[in-house]
């Protein structure tokens, strides 16, 4: 079985079976056994199809004069155009010679299907450079109406258009140097014997950029435990709370998959004690899993609510982190099927997030930190959850963020981190501290 069929699959368990296409890629790579390569050209084109499905239908409805296409042809389609019209490196015909044998197989009761497809593509490359381009940014970018208005509501003027342009980009593959094990200059060497190019983040400390990488699961500095996978700006979120070296008492409250408890073991050094606690048993074994991997003993996996009250963490933590629940429209370029959620179910998070942020501030000792963090952009999960907090607790306030030299001076305590502005997720951050 070729790349061009496990991404056809996966694309069929997304749209029949409401899968999340890089866990459906991903597990259907691992069961077809594919090579790093086709594993490669398997996600490339799954995210390549669902990121810019709108786009392509655009086109499609003038190379099919709006005919009524079967669902499977629908996907097969999409491949083939997505091949043709955006991947210079995969020649034409073997993307249309690829498409026509799928949809033989997978159409067997359509037997018109796979002269259509070979029609449609091959028209396709004839028009190519002379197909009529879209201009609304749902069709352009492929993102819903309704999506594009809440984020033109949500961003500051000028940054709606770069954004929809970071969501259909590839996400880069950023992961942390485990600091008590190696350091940055030790990993780059190690990872280049193992033929994976690897540079140094531009503003993160101890972040690299890998390509070819493969499969990071297969690679022997992953098994040794001398990185994880974190994009910078949850490393960031971390990174102000201004964690002591000398080592804390921290909750990280809703941790998995643990990137953020990692974070915090290695900058206390190893030292102190991390409550790191999810909802869900089997995340509790993946947080417990990293930490084995990468050394982390001073890091205690916990089943916890964080919306429940335990009284014995009454003041007894000098640090809470809290990466709540959230719309997750932040991280649509790594999770690009989000962009097609059901916003009206997102309208209840923020009421969530008040709740867990209400309950587990009440861990914090006085004169310690609260952190919270979502990864999405919309106030009404960020800013709004923040004010409404503090209207509630005088007895905490906002303390600016010490950040790297690329971000302008802050003194409110709070950031939003755009997808298109710093090379990141979506994210915001917060810092807050206890008076008394």
């Amino acid at each position: 079985m070729g790349a061009r069929e496990t991404a056809l699959n996966a694309l069929m368990a997304c749209r029949v079976g409401g899968a999340w296409v890089n866990e459906a890629v991903k597990e259907l790579s691992a069961r077809d056994r594919l090579e790093s390569r086709d594993a490669a050209l398997a996600a490339r084109l799954c995210y390549g199809v669902v990121q810019n499905r709108a786009r392509l239908d655009f086109y499609l409805n003038q190379l099919c004069h709006g005919k009524k296409l079967h669902p499977v042809v629908r996907d097969v389609l999409h491949m083939g155009l997505y091949q043709i019209l955006d991947m210079d490196r995969i020649p034409a015909s073997a993307a249309v010679n690829e498409a026509v044998a799928l949809t033989k197989k997978y159409c067997p009761g359509q037997p018109r299907a796979p002269g259509l497809v070979n029609g449609v593509l091959r028209a396709a490359i004839r028009s190519k450079g002379t197909l009529k381009e879209p201009t609304s940014y749902e069709e352009k970018y492929s993102h819903p109406g309704e999506l594009v208005s809440l984020l033109k509501q949500a961003l500051p003027k000028g940054m709606l258009e770069p954004m929809l342009i970071a969501d259909n980009e590839a996400p880069p593959l950023f992961v942390q140097v485990n600091t008590t094990r190696t350091t940055g200059a030790e990993l780059v060497e190690r990872l280049a014997s193992q033929g994976v190019t690897a540079r140094p983040h531009p503003w993160c400390p101890d972040c690299l950029t890998l390509a070819s990488s493969g499969r990071l699961e297969q690679l022997q500095a992953f098994r040794e435990g001398l990185l994880y996978v974190q994009d910078p700006a949850s490393r960031l979120s971390v990174l102000c709370a201004g964690l002591p070296e000398t080592g804390a008492r921290v909750l990280d409250c809703c941790a998995a998959p643990g990137g953020k408890s990692f974070a915090a073991a290695m900058a206390m050094g190893g030292r102190g004690e991390i409550l790191s606690c999810d909802i869900h048993p089997h995340k509790i074994d993946l947080i417990r899993a990293g930490a084995e991997r990468l050394g982390f003993r001073n890091i205690e996996p916990m089943l916890s609510d964080a919306s429940a009250y335990n009284p014995e963490w009454e003041k007894s933590m000098d640090a809470v982190i809290a990466d709540v629940p959230c719309s997750g429209l932040g991280i649509i370029r790594k999770k690009p099927d989000i962009r097609y959620k059901n916003l009206k179910e997102t309208q209840e998070l923020p009421a969530l997030q008040k709740e867990i942020l209400a309950n587990v501030s009440r861990y914090v000792r006085p004169g310690g930190v609260l952190m919270y963090s979502t990864c999405t952009v919309l106030p009404r999960e960020n800013e709004q959850v923040i004010e409404a907090f503090l209207g509630e607790h005088p007895d905490f306030q906002p303390e600016r963020l010490t950040l790297p030299g690329v971000f302008p001076p802050n003194e409110t305590g709070m950031l939003t981190l755009i997808p298109g502005q710093y090379d990141t997720d979506g994210f915001f951050i917060c810092r807050l501290r206890r008076k008394h």
